[in-house]
């Protein structure tokens, strides 16, 4: 048994690292992982007050589509928060005008209908997801939707 230099535990001799502290015996001591900070999510970026004073409007804006988004536009007062969300909303629009437009322009095939009401389903449940992330308060891009470049 050897003793680590770092923390005086006892390892085996033949241990490549110390099992208490993570100390590389022969070699550079053992680097700890960084926490990673999720890209997506920009909560920190906005005030408190602002998000606890508009969460009602910025859900409105995924339970309704098209209407929130105007009710959001004329009541929103120039909130950061609730802008952010409405571009957000505004990509799930967008997405959904196009799939009803190449479901209208290939409506004889099943495969094409079947293909819209999957994809309504998934951005169905991105929109439900938005919903939870805005009612605890954050500000996190839409799964799936935040992939696409336009709206940023």
């Amino acid at each position: 048994m050897k003793n680590c230099p770092v923390c005086q535990t006892k390892v085996e001799e033949n241990a490549a690292f110390c099992t208490q502290c993570g100390y590389a015996f022969g070699g550079q001591p053992m680097m700890m992982a960084e926490p990673t900070v999720d890209p997506k999510d920009h909560t920190a970026e906005f005030d408190p007050r602002d998000i606890s004073d508009n969460k009602v409007i910025a859900m409105l804006m995924y339970l309704s589509s098209f209407i929130g988004i105007i009710i959001a536009a004329l009541t929103a007062n120039a909130s950061p928060y609730v802008s952010f969300h409405m571009r957000q909303a505004l990509k799930f629009m967008v997405v959904e005008i196009l799939v009803g437009i190449l479901t209208a322009l290939t409506f004889w095939t099943i495969v094409t209908a079947v293909g819209a009401v999957v994809i309504y389903g998934i951005l169905f449940v991105c929109k439900i997801i938005c919903f939870f992330q805005i009612c605890s308060g954050k500000a996190k891009e839409a799964p799936i939707i935040s992939n696409l470049g336009f709206l940023k």
